[in-house]
């Protein structure tokens, strides 16, 4: 079956009638490539979106930054520029960028694949403290330890179609298909 609908936020996407830049306000998007602009400092990275997209005053952007940072570990680095930090911390800010919008759900594009193994710990801690505060969010990732941990639910993909989902303790411990096991197998450990 190829079909559906998609429902964001209890919005449906595909309605003519929905109102998508304001939906696009309330979703937050983090990249495996980061997409900080290197030449600007981790403040200026974080609060362009609050101040030009909200219309928030600096001031009130700078705060806002401030708190975002923390909670990814990083508010020491908010004078330093995007390209002095390491791709761990670069992660980590575009993360509080993403943050500083407040969005009520976040998209993530496996962020931690660009990163050295050393430094998806860190990215991963972050998210596990946004899954603890309550923040839906939605990751394509690989790091399958992490989604047995943190995950509500878990869909697995095959041939860029939905193989095998459901609730993560039954997806992990009794998994259905061939296809799966064998994925799990090979990368959980």
């Amino acid at each position: 079956m190829q079909g559906g609908e998609v429902w964001v936020d209890g919005v449906a996407v595909h309605d003519p009638k929905a109102d998508l830049r304001a939906l696009r306000a309330r979703v937050g998007i983090v990249f495996q490539s980061f997409n900080l602009f290197p030449h600007l400092t981790v403040e200026r990275n974080v609060t362009l979106g609050p101040i030009i997209v909200k219309g928030m005053a600096p001031d009130a952007a700078v705060k806002l930054a401030h708190e975002a940072l923390r909670k990814v570990g990083l508010e020491e680095k908010i004078g330093a520029y995007a390209d002095e930090l390491s791709g761990g911390q670069q992660q980590r800010v575009a993360i509080a960028r993403s943050l500083a919008m407040a969005p009520t759900i976040m998209l993530f594009d496996e962020i931690t694949s660009a990163l050295d193994p050393e430094l998806v710990g860190e990215v991963l801690l972050v998210l596990e403290q946004m899954a603890r505060d309550g923040m839906t969010m939605l990751l394509v990732t690989h790091e399958m330890n992490f989604a047995r941990r943190v995950a509500n639910r878990v869909v697995f993909m095959n041939q860029g179609k939905v193989w095998e989902q459901g609730p993560a303790k039954e997806f992990f411990a009794a998994p259905r298909t061939d296809e799966l096991k064998s994925f799990l197998n090979s990368v959980l450990h």
